[in-house]
């Protein structure tokens, strides 16, 4: 069993996510398994991971360290997610850390220590450890994903989506402009909707930072 398998046993969930009055809690619908998320910046990363066509699997607080502080005491900490890749794309599984850059700049020095046990413990294992803050969640990407989102459980026509996809495969990648010139003369408007919707489901893929224009090229998802 390889490291990035998803035949791999799930991880428990080491800490139970309690409602919070300072912060959002919930459950994200991972692709059809529930993610428990404790901020909005981690239902953020949520978000971006699930759509991540790279990314298999997200498990929530997956494992359990021990570690001893400044001060010289011992405490226990629980690393946010853990995040498994598709083995083609050769990226090793990732214990997460997500933290607004203004608190870990202010207390990057009293949390070193259990950073330094979860960069360990990952290590030991061939995984890595990331810590994700705004720069890395946020941004165009995040929001043309949110944008998006609104097409996603469109009832379209699959005759029109067939089509888009035949032309696309033929060309290899296609414009906006061209698709919609050619399969939506007149109806320009349902044609962005449409294609709006293919990328949310991923039956076509783009660069997901850029501006959504008639410019932005689409290929059919791998």
């Amino acid at each position: 069993m390889d490291r990035n398998s998803c035949n791999q046993n799930p991880f428990s969930v080491e800490r139970r996510i309690k409602a919070t009055h300072r912060s959002l809690s919930g459950v994200y619908a991972f692709r059809g398994v529930g993610v428990a998320f404790e901020s909005s910046l981690e239902r953020d990363f949520l978000h971006r991971m699930d759509f991540s066509r790279d990314v298999v699997t997200v498990g929530s607080q997956p494992v359990k360290l021990d570690f001893v502080a400044h001060n010289g005491r011992s405490y226990t900490y629980i690393p946010d997610f853990l995040v498994h890749f598709k083995s083609r794309t050769g990226r090793r599984p990732m214990l997460v850390e997500v933290k607004p850059e203004e608190a870990w700049r202010e207390k990057w020095r009293e949390w070193l220590p259990k950073w330094k046990a979860a960069w360990r413990y990952a290590a030991e294992r061939e995984w890595s450890f990331h810590i994700y803050d705004e720069s890395r969640i946020k941004g165009p990407a995040l929001k043309n994903i949110q944008y998006i989102e609104r097409f996603k459980r469109g009832d379209y026509s699959e005759e029109d989506m067939d089509a888009v996809v035949r032309t696309v495969l033929f060309m290899g990648s296609a414009p906006i402009h061209y698709l919609l010139a050619l399969h939506f003369t007149g109806s320009e408007t349902l044609g962005w909707s449409v294609l709006f919707h293919m990328i949310a489901t991923r039956q076509l893929d783009c660069d997901i930072s850029r501006h959504f224009d008639e410019y932005l090229e689409v290929t059919v998802t791998a």
